[in-house]
């Protein structure tokens, strides 16, 4: 029998201040967690959902010394972008605060000294990197180095890029600082270490005994990580940025960001409710879910926990619903390279399409696996299901229920079969949306409130009431109550997904706030009330603002392939008697064409001042052949002639390959008679 509780709090990752939030991290935590809250109050239950920036760590010292600012400066900035997207998107938190506050300070010096007092740390010095120039210990993303096992050059102290090898920063060869590359040298340092080991075993009993209903990726990495064994893991680190370590003798020390963020759900809930927070973290009637990517796991189910029952006072997390990660257009979503649809210029970009974000990522949502964002399936599913299913049947419902009856929900006369058979469909969509989205299967319910509409596009094509108006109005009142109470329960079911949408709905069928309770009911418009003049729930999204989004990233892929060129070594040598052998002419390219049955291959005609000749080239996926007439080009004349296709080729254009892969065609700088030398 399943636990009843009093009430539930909700968390949501604490997103990095140092950069926008992008649709990856929508897909993976705050769509979802949303959804889930907005449920939970329809219900009518007592939910909290708190929420806020992560603004301590070294990344942000970085970026704010590469601005030439502060970090308060970097974290100001990026916290307001972050809120006031959220925002606009109805991420409905019933607060968005951060770490920087006074309040959290204060909660996270105090958690430490609790643990410190109690003798929960273990105090070791070790040798670190540290680098002389910017005068600080390096955290391992911060190190550089040539990878022992490619030779890459460029990894990072915690991992290879290239090859995908996990490191530490002892393993590279030649480390440097990526801060300045400057060398390193080894210091020693003290630090205290909370022993995860120790709450190994009460760890392996709370999560693979009593939480087998975890979703199994969160379960698994769970597993994995006891299975290997937990180690001690330090909580404070050398840096003059963040919460300083509350010890005598710790100058110049501060938590870790690890330790220190997600005390951030505490002390924004005493923020919230400075009276009453300890009832959402301290009574066992309270239900306790933290909304996280994949890359969370370990800190939610595994060290914030031991964090907690170290402490001794807090519940721990009923549930941890963690989703997989969200490429876009079939690569890994990455902020460095820019490769990214990021929240705040997707809302500028499309005003007043929220909602429409918000379908499509529940619906690509990557529950169990990685999922991929593509603008085509974007324009896709804003055009096929929520214009041509869900705004078709409202806006048809509600243009008819005006045209007969004036605006009037009209009685309801004698069912028919076919009637009963409807509203039996959807009697029990309140049981099958509620069971999907308390078990965090937002996707499945999400499709179970579309069918919604399905059924009542069905339904009015089969019933026809325009055909019947001349001769049976009495049917015809019948059927369109039964359309706009459909129409009535769309206004509640898609309220969790779809929030601007549903209260726009709502507003023009004159209903008020959308209760849960009343989903599956036939009665939830009154006989004789009065629904407003139907508008356009959604609008088609056309080509050119789609192809605006695949333009761009097209720019960022090629930029991002420059920015990361790296020459070829330089062959073989020859020598200049082999060089010499290679007559190298200008010509003129009199006509271009494709050849026939060919992608790649295009057939020039060239004057190379003999007379002409035909070469074959294999560049057609990068020119149009009217773009090339009229060029001069460089060519090699004295190839021995080869067929290709059919043609003979009587010599090779030349073409450079550019950094993103794309043949560009050689010639001369100025006009140069055709038959000229190359020398």
């Amino acid at each position: 029998m399943e636990k009843k509780f009093a009430r539930t709090l909700v968390t949501t990752a604490l997103p990095y201040a140092n950069g926008p939030v992008h649709i990856g991290h929508l897909a993976g935590v705050y769509v979802p967690a949303d959804i889930y809250t907005r449920y939970l109050r329809m219900k009518g239950e007592d939910v909290i959902m708190i929420g806020g920036s992560d603004e301590h760590g070294v990344p942000i010292t970085l970026k704010a010394r590469k601005e030439g600012v502060s970090p308060q400066d970097i974290v100001d900035r990026y916290h307001k972008i972050i809120k006031d997207s959220f925002e606009e998107l109805g991420i409905s938190f019933d607060i968005y605060s951060r770490t920087t506050s006074e309040i959290h300070r204060k909660t996270a010096s105090d958690f430490f000294r609790t643990l410190y007092d109690k003798g929960e740390f273990i105090e070791k010095t070790s040798m670190q990197y540290y680098d002389e120039e910017a005068g600080q210990f390096l955290a391992d993303r911060y190190i550089v180095g040539t990878c022992p096992h490619c030779g890459n050059p460029q990894a990072y102290g915690d991992q290879c890029e290239k090859c995908g090898t996990s490191l530490s920063a002892d393993e590279l060869i030649d480390p440097r600082s990526a801060i300045g590359g400057s060398k390193l040298v080894k210091k020693e340092t003290k630090h205290w270490y909370l022993p995860l080991d120790k709450w190994e075993p009460v760890l392996r009993k709370w999560i693979l005994e009593e939480h087998k209903e975890w979703k199994p990726n969160v379960y698994g990495q769970c597993k994995s990580w006891l299975d290997m064994g937990l180690q001690p893991r330090a909580v404070s680190r050398d840096l003059d940025w963040g919460v300083p370590v509350p010890v005598e003798g710790a100058e110049g020390k501060v938590l870790y960001v690890w330790f220190d963020a997600p005390i951030g759900y505490i002390s924004n809930t005493k923020e919230l409710l400075p009276d009453r927070w300890e009832e959402y973290w301290k009574r066992d009637d309270t239900r306790i879910i933290h909304f996280i990517g994949k890359d969370n796991i370990v800190f939610h189910c595994i060290v914030f926990p031991a964090m907690l029952m170290a402490e001794g006072s807090y519940q721990l997390p009923e549930n941890v619903p963690s989703n997989e990660f969200l490429n876009l257009e079939g690569d890994k979503i990455s902020t460095s390279r820019n490769w990214a649809v990021w929240l705040h210029e997707y809302l500028v970009d499309f005003p007043g399409k929220q909602d429409v974000l918000r379908y499509v990522l529940t619906a690509n949502a990557p529950e169990t696996k990685d999922n991929d964002f593509t603008w085509k399936d974007f324009q896709a599913r804003n055009n096929n299901e929520l214009v041509a299913i869900l705004g078709n049947f409202v806006n048809r419902s509600m243009v008819l229920t005006h045209k007969y009856f004036e605006g009037e929900i009209p009685a309801l006369g004698e069912l028919t079969d076919y009637d009963r058979q409807t509203l039996d469909e959807f009697k029990n969509v309140k049981d099958t949306l509620g069971e999907d989205i308390e078990h965090f299967r937002f996707r499945d319910a999400l499709r179970e409130a579309m069918n919604l509409a399905r059924i009542g596009n069905k339904y009015l094509a089969d019933t026809e009431p325009w055909k019947l108006a001349k001769t049976d109005m009495g049917r015809v009142a019948t059927i369109l109550n039964v359309a706009m109470q459909i129409t009535a329960n769309l206004a509640i079911a898609f309220e969790p997904f779809l929030p601007f949408s549903a209260a726009k709905l709502r507003k023009m069928l004159n209903m008020g706030d959308a209760d849960w309770n009343k989903l599956g009911s036939i009665d939830i418009l009154a006989v004789g009330s009065h629904v407003a003049k139907p508008e356009l729930l959604f609008e088609k999204i056309e080509d050119a603002a789609i192809n605006a989004q695949i333009e761009r990233l097209e720019r960022i892929k090629q930029e991002n392939i420059i920015k990361n060129f790296q020459a070829e070594p330089v062959a073989e040598s020859v020598k200049i008697d082999d060089f010499a052998k290679l007559d190298i002419r200008v010509g003129k390219v009199l006509e271009c064409q494709k050849v026939p049955k060919s992608d790649k291959l295009l057939q020039f005609k060239i004057d190379d001042g003999l007379g002409g000749r035909t070469i074959v080239s294999g560049i057609a996926k990068y020119y149009k052949p009217e773009e090339l007439v009229g060029k001069e080009v460089c060519f090699i004349a004295n190839l021995e002639p080869r067929k290709l296709k059919g043609v003979e080729s009587q010599g090779m254009i030349l073409s450079a390959e550019d950094a993103g892969g794309r043949l560009v065609v050689i010639g001369p700088q100025g006009e140069v008679k055709p038959g000229c030398q190359v020398k």
